[in-house]
């Protein structure tokens, strides 16, 4: 159950949480709920796995690895039916292993049923607790057992108070798929968190679509018909669609950090195109932080939309001063000691005879340890860059996420020990600016109220198990 604090992402950036899909109504479901997850897998690159019935008969497959590492046309043959729900990971919680991949899969009292989950709960170790004292074993060291076992509890009430029940029960951030032989169920929690959406199969067959994004409704060419309510449960079964909300109506905590870093930049979250939302990002930014430089530039990927808003937006030129290498993949040969900072040049590789004798701005999505970006402006100043600025398109991340994005501890996040003029002297830099947090909700087009904003201001919407975070992230 505990997060595996000994992960980090390689390079110190924020790493992506999960993604799910789930596919009611179509003869070829598994095949709908891998293009599905293929789509999402910046969501999640530690594992994938589909969960498929045909009415009768629940098949599952799941492995460590990208989503076309793990399936093959072949096995995607063998998972037939008409519904599906499939889960791409990255693990926020429990150990990085096969048995925490998702979908959790178990049967009881003749009722097979599935789970594939987004988000954290935050009490979810006392749910455990408290059920493990009542005789419940646990397969996983995952949170989204526990809706497993609660659901199991209470089955004898029906579907509906079942389900009632069971997420009631539950405080924190999930956006999660449940499947039956015959039923797909798909949850949001009452503060909204993290994004699901539903979509409509052009088929002929009234079938339906639930994702984490709308670019996976893109690729598989459904309609978007609406976002999931944040405290709604819609159930479709019997070849119809149920809604049901349990819980009191209550003001949304979008996680503001979807728009910033997460989501993909060609999706619809919250109700924002992301792409635009980056850009405006980045006009603000232009406002808040005028800069003299001979041009703006990005590190691919990161900041590329919101580098092209502060670009529109200063009239200064816009230029890639650093090129991606497309084919970086996973390689377990380990560079020698003299190649320094291997992980970043790998990825990145300045054009040398571009930057030398230039003023530079970078933007950047955000400044998380600050690794990343302190062998980064060192690379542009050993290629010649005169003066090497940065602005960032969110405020500073001085507080850890207990809501499914794998921030670090507080302490491990370099605006939470050093002021902005000792990161830019951290980082190398002659200047840093960060976007103010009304920049930041004003280019969301809604307002402060909507959103979760406590990764920037330490206002958590509902309070963590401070214990338990501290004893697992350090």
């Amino acid at each position: 159950m505990l997060p595996d604090s000994s992960r980090k992402s390689s390079d110190g950036r924020p790493t992506h949480e999960c993604g799910v899909c789930g596919i009611y109504n179509h003869h070829d479901s598994a095949k709908l709920t891998y293009f599905g997850l293929y789509a999402l897998q910046h969501r999640g690159q530690e594992s994938a796995g589909i969960v498929v019935s045909d009415g009768t008969t629940v098949k599952m497959h799941k492995s460590m690895g990208l989503v076309p590492e793990v399936f093959s046309e072949s096995i995607l043959q063998s998972l037939q039916g008409h519904l599906s729900i499939g889960h791409v990971r990255y693990s926020t919680t429990g150990a990085s292993n096969i048995t925490n991949a998702q979908p959790l899969l178990v049967t009881h009292k003749g009722m097979t049923l599935a789970v594939a989950h987004n988000g954290n709960l935050v009490n979810s170790i006392a749910l455990r607790t408290r059920l493990e004292e009542q005789g419940s074993i646990f397969q996983t060291t995952m949170d989204s057992e526990v809706v497993l076992h609660l659901m199991a509890r209470a089955t004898h009430l029906g579907l509906e108070k079942a389900l009632s029940e069971t997420f009631t029960a539950l405080r924190g951030a999930y956006s999660l798929l449940l499947m039956t032989q015959d039923a797909m169920i798909a949850v949001r929690d009452p503060d909204g968190f993290r994004p699901l959406c539903l979509g409509k199969l052009k088929n002929g067959e009234d079938g339906w679509v639930v994702a984490s994004e709308t670019c996976a409704l893109d690729l598989i060419e459904a309609d978007y018909v609406r976002d999931i309510e944040p405290g709604e449960v819609l159930i479709f079964k019997d070849g119809g669609m149920t809604s049901i909300f349990p819980w009191p109506k209550q003001n949304s905590h979008f996680c503001i950090f979807e728009q910033v870093y997460f989501a993909r930049p060609d999706s619809e979250i919250f109700g924002i195109n992301v792409y635009q939302a980056r850009k405006r990002m980045g006009e603000i930014l232009a406002k808040e932080a005028k800069i003299d430089a001979d041009f703006v530039m990005p590190f691919p990927d990161s900041g590329n939309y919101a580098a092209l808003g502060y670009s529109q937006a200063s009239g200064i030129p816009l230029e890639m001063g650093v090129i991606r290498n497309h084919y970086v993949g996973r390689t377990f040969i380990q560079p020698t000691q003299s190649m320094r900072d291997f992980n970043v040049k790998v990825k990145l590789n300045p054009v040398r005879s571009f930057l030398k004798g230039k003023r530079v701005i970078i933007v950047e999505d955000s400044i998380i340890r600050g690794t990343t970006g302190k062998s980064r402006v060192r690379a542009l100043r050993e290629a010649g860059a005169k003066e090497v600025h940065m602005v960032v398109s969110c405020p500073p991340t001085r507080h850890a996420c207990y809501y499914g994005i794998d921030f670090p501890s507080a302490g491990q996040l370099i605006a939470n020990k050093k002021t902005v003029a000792e990161i830019a002297e951290y980082l190398g830099l002659d200047s840093l600016h960060y976007l103010s947090l009304e920049g930041l909700v004003q280019a969301t087009g809604m307002t402060a109220d909507n959103f979760c904003l406590a990764c920037f201001d330490g206002k958590y919407p509902i309070a963590p198990d401070l214990s338990f975070h501290k004893n697992a992230l350090g």
